[in-house]
């Protein structure tokens, strides 16, 4: 395989890992559809920043601490359930969309969606499976945490960015308290199910 075909197939590979519905695209849905496009950038920008880093990370070598302690993998999945579970409850649990931006509610922000990829072992995986996969395009180890940090980033912001929107759609659609309330505890629903996958 050539350095472009292995440089095209961590494209797909980022494209395909970012787009498919988990925590952080629910979220993202969530938000959109909550507070809308605007006021849900500080939580978009979060995660694709989180991902990235946790990608680089990973490609440049600090994925081999995690492995050799099996304990700070337990103690990350812990943190990062409670924390995807005490997200879902607040969606869950909320009502019609609120998109004014002198709304008093707030959406979640930078630092959460941030700290979200860093302690969600799918998250993990997926940086250390493409690591391993894609060591080949780069020389040195720095050299790979720079490229599948940006690949990576910029997979993120355009599925995020679609998943947002789609949550703003979703907005406009619904008119009544009963349906919001309907959506809003289907969407923690599902975002409390991608937990599962974590400790399988």
């Amino acid at each position: 395989m050539t350095s472009w075909e292995l440089f095209f197939s961590l494209l797909m590979f980022a494209v395909i890992g970012t787009i498919t519905p988990g925590g952080a695209n629910l979220l993202a849905a969530a938000s959109g559809a909550q507070f809308g496009f605007q006021r849900s950038v500080p939580l978009l920008m979060g995660i694709v920043i989180g991902l990235a880093s946790l990608v680089a990370a990973a490609a440049a070598g600090l994925a081999v601490l995690l492995q050799s302690a099996p304990a700070l993998q337990i103690a990350m999945k812990a943190i990062g359930s409670a924390y995807l579970l005490w997200l879902a409850w607040k969606i869950g649990r909320s009502g019609p969309p609120n998109i004014k931006s002198d709304s008093s509610a707030t959406p979640t922000r930078f630092v959460a969606g941030l700290f979200l990829l860093w302690l969600n072992p799918k998250g993990w995986t997926m940086a250390l499976g493409a690591a391993a996969a894609y060591a080949g395009l780069a020389t040195t180890p720095i050299r790979l945490a720079l490229l599948m940090g940006a690949v990576f980033g910029v997979a993120a912001l355009l599925a995020l960015s679609l998943w947002c929107t789609g949550g703003l759609m979703l907005a406009r659609a619904l008119r009544t308290e009963r349906q919001w309330r309907t959506v809003n505890a289907t969407l923690g629903l599902f975002l409390a199910a991608s937990i599962i996958p974590m400790w399988l």
